[in-house]
């Protein structure tokens, strides 16, 4: 099935190579900060965690949004979201590849790496993690080429993938979890001491992996002969909607929780993210825009006629993907180490280099997700034909 990948019109190999010449400069910074240590960052002693980490935060959610098509089809038989439910696993293998190359770059020292495997500490949340990480992306490619691979033969899947399906199910949500113990398990960081952290997390992932699913089918369907089904998008538009209500009505309570309660170290996070905190208001600008695309997203989103408008739906997920992108894949991070235990303001601003990086491993993810989009829909379409 691979050779599909290298059958394309001058579009797809235009895509490639940009995205090739991306990941390329991004390599290129990544060997500088291999030379030079984390110094050509904006991190420091007190932010310690920055850019690369908050896209990793983010990015678990859209992998574990698989889920969101994976468990409809097989466990309820929701006929509709066949034709998508490989696009939501190979969305699911770009982002986690992307997950861990952010964890990569992060360490400074990748080698650093080895330490986890030949001294596993099962005590470790970050053991944890790196099992899950690992594990969802076994098990997406597996399945997603297993599948795709017996579609392709006009058969059934062979027997042994079936509980690898069901083993996926309760792995998806366990990687986002595991995720937020890594931040609310740190009793020194009040921003992040909730209980609610976890389930914030999977309600955000619910809704920004399947509005990014939902566009992808919207281009799947102007730019090839493959046509994903208004039903499938319907359904998952549904899905986005009852996330995102459930994502901002999370985030409020954080805040009256915060307010109320009137303790400082859960205050200040807050203070920071929307007014500035002692004249350092880096966010501000940042967390509002997020207010207001999430604000815009529920106003797109809840009348079932605005939803069921396709240019609607479009600026709706648009609004809930990068809404839910500021809010974690900017605002969450950097926002648990500002002020720091000493009530101090080390300010974080992230540095050319690093936003290299960061565009080169996303660049990555999307070659890597535009290569398997190939193969997949190219055998789509040889089955249709």
């Amino acid at each position: 099935m691979l050779e599909k990948a290298f059958k394309g019109g001058q579009k797809y190999w235009s895509l490639l190579l940009g995205l090739l010449v991306l990941s390329g400069i991004g390599f290129a910074c990544f060997m500088l900060q291999l030379n030079q240590g984390l110094r050509i960052t904006g991190m420091s002693r007190d932010v310690s965690w920055g850019f690369y980490i908050a896209q990793f935060t983010f990015l678990v959610g859209v992998a574990a949004s698989a889920v969101m098509v994976v468990l409809p089809y097989y466990l309820h038989h929701v006929k509709e979201f066949g034709r998508i439910t490989i696009l939501g696993e190979f969305l699911a293998v770009s982002a986690v590849t992307m997950c861990l190359l952010f964890i990569v770059v992060d360490l400074g020292q990748p080698m650093r790496l080895l330490n986890v495997l030949l001294h596993p500490t099962p005590n470790s949340i970050l053991f944890w993690d790196m099992v899950v990480l690992n594990g969802y992306l076994f098990l997406n490619a597996v399945i997603g080429w297993t599948v795709l691979s017996a579609e392709r033969k006009e058969m059934p899947p062979p027997t042994w993938v079936k509980p690898l399906i069901y083993v996926s199910i309760p792995w998806a949500v366990s990687i986002h979890t595991v995720t937020a113990f890594l931040y609310a398990g740190l009793p020194g960081r009040h921003f992040w001491l909730t209980a609610i952290m976890a389930a914030r997390f999977l309600a955000s992932a619910f809704a920004s992996g399947p509005s990014l699913l939902i566009l992808l089918c919207f281009l799947i369907r102007k730019r090839t002969n493959f046509d994903p089904g208004q039903s499938a998008i319907d359904k998952l538009s549904k899905i986005v909607t009852y996330a995102m209500i459930t994502s901002v009505f999370f985030l409020l309570l954080e805040i009256f929780t915060a307010f109320y309660s009137k303790i400082p170290g859960h205050m200040h996070g807050f203070i920071y993210q929307f007014t500035g905190y002692e004249g350092h208001a880096e966010l501000v600008p940042f967390m509002w825009l997020s207010v207001i695309l999430s604000v815009t997203a529920l106003i797109l989103l809840i009348p079932p006629q605005f939803r069921s408008n396709e240019k609607l739906l479009k600026i709706a997920c648009l609004t809930v993907f990068f809404g839910l992108y500021l809010e974690k894949g900017v605002g969450l991070v950097v926002t648990g180490f500002i002020p720091n235990v000493f009530d101090k303001v080390t300010p974080y601003v992230p540095t050319v280099p690093e936003l290299a990086i960061t565009v080169g491993v996303w660049a990555t993810g999307f070659l890597i997700m535009a290569v398997l989009y190939k193969v997949a829909i190219g055998v789509k379409e040889e089955i249709r034909a």
